[in-house]
């Protein structure tokens, strides 16, 4: 099993658009796809309409160490896609972690639990530092941190992400290795000029980055992403074909194709994706 951790400690650059979408188009593929909302804002535990509802969610799995799958995920409406939910209103498990010995470290030793049920864990993150977002980083393979084209939002990844990155390098003394740190630009206009001159920097400015990689696939602001959350689809069921008019390439393509960068070893599978609901399937 896979685990990715979708980070960044800057709000509303769409993590929880990119774990959705991702996780959807993952399963249509037919691999069995975990997501997990550690979000005290539960957008992502809400996007998909729910097949059937767990009576638990990630307070029981990180609070009491639940390790009984049928208490903890909820299964939605895309066949071989689950979520466990975010159910900390509060904000208790921060604390709770905090002064837990095994705080940082909790959702990689409850790993094993899941390894025999999916192929792929998306964990949805808050956008703020926190012993939650260290936690989910230090759990994963390979982290994806969504980064708008703008300046500031590249100071930002500098001073929060990339920061977050190096506090947690000590942990190579248990043999924790950070993960690779992708970054993916996100909401990129394609008929902006200053977006496409900021983009070039974005690239040239982490080029020489040691453990971060830009990705080669961008995400276009196009309006089906706001649309297919509406409906509580993946987008590439909602725009399998690019628009008359339109530059940006279909959703369908663009999500095939971060996909298939992420996850090079299931690139045949993705390939027969076609953005319509899957023979067998409902939602």
């Amino acid at each position: 099993m896979q685990v990715v951790s979708i980070i960044s400690t800057k709000g509303g650059v769409g993590k929880t658009t990119t774990a959705a979408n991702l996780g959807g188009f993952i399963a249509d593929a037919g691999l069995r796809v975990l997501l997990l909302d550690l979000d005290i804002q539960p957008t992502l535990s809400s996007y998909f309409t729910l097949a059937s509802r767990a009576p638990g969610g990630i307070y029981e799995l990180l609070a009491f160490n639940e390790q009984d799958l049928a208490r903890l995920a909820s299964r939605t409406v895309i066949e071989g896609l689950d979520v466990v939910l975010s159910n900390d209103a509060n904000g208790q498990l921060n604390t709770l972690l905090l002064h837990a010995p095994d705080g940082r470290l909790r959702l990689r030793n409850l790993l094993p639990i899941f390894q025999p049920y999916y192929d792929l864990m998306l964990v949805d993150t808050q956008g703020a530092r926190s012993v939650l977002l260290e936690m989910a980083v230090l759990a994963s393979g390979l982290a994806v941190s969504p980064v708008t084209p703008e300046i500031l939002a590249a100071r930002e990844l500098r001073r929060g992400t990339l920061q977050l990155i190096e506090d947690i390098a000590p942990y190579r003394h248990l043999g924790i290795e950070p993960p690779l740190l992708h970054l993916l630009i996100n909401r990129v206009h394609p008929v902006s000029s200053n977006a496409r001159q900021i983009q070039q920097a974005l690239r040239q400015i982490f080029r020489e980055q040691a453990g971060v990689q830009v990705l080669g696939t961008d995400i276009p602001a196009i309006e089906a992403y706001p649309r297919a959350a509406t409906l509580g689809l993946p987008v590439h069921r909602v725009e399998s074909r690019r628009p008359s008019g339109l530059l940006a390439p279909a959703a369908l393509d663009t999500v095939r194709a971060l996909a298939s960068e992420l996850f090079p070893q299931w690139r045949e599978r993705f390939a027969g994706v076609t953005g319509r609901e899957p023979h067998g399937k409902s939602a």
